[in-house]
């Protein structure tokens, strides 16, 4: 199962590159055909998770994925999972 990681770290109060960052790891998944893409917004505050979460819910993001898993173990993980139509 192949997947894609996103460190956040580096860009954390960086509110326009995030979202840039979010949408090319979304589009390369999409069009690599990648089954998860793991997000690391740290721990922190928190504040950076929820902004993730906030792009993640946005209704024209939504209709890209199956679903987003927060990582029981670790509170600054998150794992966006994807179905991917079968080709002809």
């Amino acid at each position: 199962m192949a997947k894609l990681v996103l460190d956040l770290h580096d860009i954390y109060n960086k509110g326009d590159q995030i979202d840039r960052a979010l949408r090319d790891v979304i589009d390369e998944a999409i069009a690599k055909r990648i089954d998860t893409v793991e997000i690391i917004p740290g721990k922190g505050s928190g504040q950076l998770k929820k902004k993730v979460l906030r792009f993640l819910d946005q209704k024209d993001v939504k209709a890209l994925y199956h679903r987003v898993d927060k990582d029981s173990k670790n509170f600054g993980r998150l794992f966006v999972h994807f179905k991917h139509k079968k080709r002809r």
